[in-house]
């Protein structure tokens, strides 16, 4: 699996005109899944995002999580996150995990996350989304559940 995380001022998405998800301040997170993913990866990712101390403290210094910050989590699948564009011009798509297994990791993804007392909204899964934020930093880093080194 694999996420991009921006700290954000607040987030929303909206499908056909209506607000799906929304929040303040806090994380915005898209999510991919590939076809090796299982509910460990899920597990890992929601641990490493729901710690991730990249809030400031009273001295400007990144020391807080999202809960030690008093944040939100906005979660939007996103299987574009593994989209090949190494050959020609239109990405390849392959590597994206299919609809029925993704669905599964991405509800567990989020399942995680606000099991560990977070408020957590998304989009809507498989949809065509219009998604807004303002990105506060802006902080924005990517995670994957494998290593790739």
């Amino acid at each position: 699996m694999r996420v991009v995380v921006q700290r954000c001022k607040e987030a929303k998405v909206t499908v056909d005109g209506e607000t799906a998800g929304q929040i303040n301040q806090g994380l915005m997170v898209l999510v991919g899944v590939t076809h090796e993913d299982t509910v460990k990866d899920a597990q890992y990712l929601a641990d490493k995002v729901a710690g991730l101390r990249i809030f400031e403290d009273e001295e400007g210094k990144m020391n807080f999580s999202v809960a030690d910050a008093g944040g939100e989590i906005l979660s939007v699948s996103q299987f574009t996150l593994y989209g090949d564009c190494r050959k020609g011009r239109r990405p390849n798509f392959m590597a994206a995990a299919k609809p029925d297994a993704a669905l599964a990791l991405y509800d567990c993804f989020n399942r995680e996350l606000a099991a560990k007392g977070l408020k957590v909204e998304t989009g809507r899964f498989g949809a065509l989304m219009d998604v807004e934020f303002t990105n506060w930093g802006p902080v924005t880093l990517i995670i994957d559940s494998k290593a790739t080194a």
